[in-house]
């Protein structure tokens, strides 16, 4: 009986994607995985069947970029930067140019699947998936599905800001080096992670109020069910606690839910906040926008910034520098990491150990938080 590329796989002990990229010789995989892959082709004698590895590995000149929403500066600054990659190996580089695909899903796991089978039928080269993951465990293994019947076919996937498909609940975003706790994962297999700090940039910015003397901190939550939602809670509650029991026990009555990362979103839960602590000095946003729409709402209600409530945001968009008074944030390089997730998806940067790497986030600290009223230290 022939010697197939599934028992050269058990053989390596890898997928049997990774034993096809390795053998294509057209995608970063590990010295070490690369070796036992060729051991067990030599070992077993395998054969690679041209005709069907030619069909195999025809994939377009396509590009798909998924997104939430394009018309949010996030997902735009991220999407331009994958795009500005697909044209750099055009002049005598690796893969040539490819065409930039942006796919909106408006926040809709149905679209989600959708545009990834479309990008299946079309032999996508590469997707490139932004921003957080729905948490609901039938879409995820939906989503992993078909990643990895896309990877199996030839297409590079790269996550970036959201977790790994691997990653246990809770486990993303806690600081550890790029490739994650050290083990070795099955890089070829053609999804790499590119997974944004969001739950120690939390946690920085809550410790930050805290040290200028805060101790009733609102928070206006993003959308129920998301990955990023909950890692950024997760850090604010992680730096209450480590404070006190107390601010701890007060945050879900601190804490609103279930809006968007949206201007209205950060309006009407400013003003729930208030409803709830009419003596609140400091509200940490689930973002940038909803830390504008906090702000409007604080005005609205004669409330002074910072005088009388501090407001800090998360993502550094584009306007937060220029907002009145300027926002103090989190700082993700969206431009790079689009960038890097671009250069990811066209095989021009080799992939990092374990396939994960972490974004370092910064806290960029501005008019917009100052010590609470009547403490001048």
């Amino acid at each position: 009986m022939a010697v197939t590329l599934a028992d050269v796989a058990t053989r390596a002990g890898v997928s049997a994607a990774t034993v096809s990229r390795v053998l294509s010789g057209n995608y970063p995989v590990a010295g070490a995985t690369r070796t036992r892959v060729l051991r067990a082709v030599e070992e077993l004698q395998y054969v690679v069947n041209g005709p069907a590895s030619a069909l195999a590995a025809a994939t377009s000149d396509l590009v798909g970029i998924l997104v939430n929403d394009i018309a949010d500066p996030f997902f735009g600054i991220i999407a331009g930067a994958v795009q500005s990659e697909m044209g750099e190996g055009a002049a005598g580089g690796t893969g040539g140019q490819k065409l930039a695909v942006v796919c909106n899903t408006g926040g809709s796991p149905e679209s989600e699947l959708t545009y990834l089978t479309h990008l299946q039928r079309q032999r996508a080269a590469a997707v490139v998936l932004t921003g957080g993951a729905v948490e609901d465990e039938e879409h995820g293994a939906a989503v992993a599905a078909r990643l990895r019947r896309l990877a199996a076919g030839g297409t590079r996937i790269v996550l970036c800001g959201r977790p790994p498909l691997t990653a246990a609940a809770g486990e993303e975003g806690k600081g550890a080096p790029e490739g994650g706790a050290g083990d070795e994962r099955d890089e070829g297999d053609g999804i790499v992670t590119v997974a944004f700090d969001n739950r120690g940039g939390s946690r920085r910015l809550t410790e930050h109020l805290l040290s200028l003397g805060h101790r009733r901190i609102g928070y206006v939550a993003g959308p129920a069910h998301s990955t990023t939602t909950r890692h950024r809670l997760e850090g604010h509650r992680l730096a209450l606690g480590e404070h006190s029991a107390g601010l701890l026990a007060q945050a879900e009555h601190f804490t609103v839910h279930g809006g968007d990362y949206d201007r209205s979103s950060g309006y009407d839960g400013a003003l729930e906040l208030l409803r709830r602590v009419p003596d609140l000095t400091a509200v940490v946003a689930a973002n940038d926008t909803v830390a504008l729409g906090i702000c409007a709402a604080l005005r609205d209600q004669g409330k002074r910034i910072p005088e009388d409530v501090s407001v800090a945001g998360f993502d550094d968009l584009p306007f937060s520098a220029d907002a009145s008074p300027a926002l103090t944030t989190v700082r993700i390089p969206l431009h790079d990491a689009g960038a890097r997730a671009g250069r990811l998806a066209l095989g021009r940067e080799t992939p990092p150990p374990g396939g994960v790497a972490t974004v370092r986030v910064e806290l960029m600290v501005r008019a917009s938080t100052g010590v609470p009223a009547g403490r001048a230290d």
